[in-house]
């Protein structure tokens, strides 16, 4: 037999009869004796009875340092998805209300020339978007900018959203406008 096997057959042995627990527990001269941890002997065993040692309330430590940790997690997770939230629906806002100013084509321009304009009038074609911003129904949606460019070619509508944070609020963040801008064209499409 290898020395490995012999080992393990005679610790199998000693824990068949009883030997490896009386192993497995401190001999009183083994234990050091700390203030406030009076050894007993019950048979031949040593137990250490509890007294005051140096782990008390390291838990309790743990446990608030862990809560706050998670708490700060879930505010990054719930707060940071509001936040992403709002940047998209900024985003699907100003991109409809750009493509409805771009609508708002010069059909008399059309007719005549064959060139695909917008009207002359920024006021009606910034009001169709306008409209489509004032028709959502989420709070906190405002129009930032309505400009017409490109030789009245193109249109670019801003939108801002605001979001609210929850769990970051108690760090005195209380959230942000979110913004995004879209630019659309009227297209003729193929005759």
């Amino acid at each position: 037999m290898t020395f490995l096997h012999d080992h393990a057959e005679r610790r199998r042995r000693l824990w068949a009869y009883g030997g490896i627990r009386a192993r497995s527990r401190p001999v009183a001269s083994q234990v050091r004796r700390h203030v406030g941890e009076p050894l007993h002997d019950h048979g031949g065993r040593c137990v250490i009875t509890p007294g005051r040692g140096g782990d008390r309330g390291s838990m309790s430590v743990f446990v608030v340092i862990f809560s706050v940790a998670v708490f700060l997690l879930a505010g990054l997770l719930v707060d940071g998805g509001a936040a992403i939230n709002a940047r998209l629906k900024a985003a699907d806002i100003a991109e409809q209300a750009a493509r409805a100013a771009a609508d708002q084509i010069d059909t008399e321009a059309l007719r005549a020339t064959g060139q695909v304009r917008l009207l002359a009038d920024e006021g009606t074609v910034c009001g169709k978007a306008r409209q489509i911003v004032a028709a959502q129904e989420v709070d906190g949606v405002k129009m930032t900018e309505c400009a017409m460019g490109g030789a009245q070619n193109e249109v670019t509508v801003g939108i801002g959203v605001h979001w609210d944070a929850y769990f970051l609020s108690v760090l005195g963040f209380s959230g942000a406008d979110m913004e995004a801008n879209a630019t659309a064209a009227p297209d003729a499409g193929a005759a």
